[in-house]
């Protein structure tokens, strides 16, 4: 049987719509139809019920469920195993970082990258949701916190010193704190529905909900940029805040833990060339920036 009438099934089943699978899969939609007509004249089964909301699985469809799952994650293996035996250091590689570290930590390193190893290409993937590495979501992964999914390796590669910041425009105006009390009397920038700050305050003592913040964004890119441009007090790596001479740190003595810096890839990707380089040269050049303090 078309292995491609199963990952159509699968895509459909797991979307509802003909139009959410052919979107993931990259196929028309009535390419999707076609498919799902053909694997049912096939099995001679019918798979799904077609509805104004959607395709609804019969139950003759989730009985094939799992066993659809089972060969996607088998083909999904399959091809790690023939990418993990390339023998040249060439072709993609795809990367995935939270917006932080890929907007203004990893660019020149990809540039020095490429002048070394002209024949691979970079794929660069900001986001800061834990992709899946055995879906094939990334090949190589950096993450502030270390990697649980089985069949990973992670290596620590440095630590992310972390300090409070504001512009020295907004510090004229409005003095500089010099407690943590004092904080309650000046603008805070935090993230809007991403509880890492808000949690890390509580660590630190400090309670509240989301309404502390002045300026509340999920994007840390735009976080950022808000502290930069004089928004109020924020939370960001030291080593960041260098880069801005016109940043005051703030409230030296709060001590605000360092976020591990975790470099992770599929086992079965550590015999390709181009991987392992590319790894080895991440893992060098990270752990050489001065990030810790």
């Amino acid at each position: 049987m078309d292995w491609n009438l199963i990952k159509t099934f699968l895509a459909v089943a797991e979307t509802g719509t003909l139009l959410a699978a052919a979107e993931a899969l990259r196929l028309s939609q009535p390419t999707v139809g076609r498919h799902i007509d053909e694997l049912e004249a096939a099995t001679g089964l019918t798979l799904f019920i077609r509805g104004r909301r959607g395709m609804a699985l019969t139950e003759a469809g989730l009985s094939l469920l799992d066993d659809a799952r089972s060969m996607a994650k088998e083909a999904d293996h399959f091809l790690l195993r023939a990418s993990g035996r390339a023998s040249e250091a060439s072709g993609p590689v795809r990367i995935t970082a939270s917006d932080i570290v890929a907007n203004y930590l990893l660019p020149p390193i990809l540039v020095a990258l490429k002048d070394a190893e002209p024949g691979i290409d970079i794929e660069l993937a900001p986001s800061n949701a834990v992709a899946n590495l055995l879906a094939r979501d990334a090949d190589i992964a950096i993450r502030m916190t270390r990697p649980i999914q089985n069949d990973l390796i992670a290596v620590k590669v440095n630590d992310l010193a972390m300090g409070t910041y504001a512009h020295e425009r907004y510090l004229a105006k409005t003095g500089v704190p010099e407690t943590v009390q004092d904080l309650a009397g000046h603008r805070l920038v935090g993230y809007d529905r991403d509880m890492l700050i808000l949690n890390g305050m509580k660590a630190l003592g400090i309670e509240g909900d989301r309404s502390l913040f002045t300026f509340r964004t999920d994007d840390q890119v735009a976080y950022w940029e808000l502290v930069k441009a004089g928004a109020g007090v924020g939370f960001g790596a030291r080593w960041l805040a260098r880069q801005t001479p016109e940043l005051r740190r703030v409230l030296p003595d709060l001590n605000i833990p360092p976020l591990p810096m975790w470099l992770a890839s599929h086992q079965e990707l550590r015999t390709s060339l181009k991987i392992r380089r590319v790894m080895d040269f991440l893992r060098e050049a990270i752990s050489a920036m001065p990030l810790a303090d």
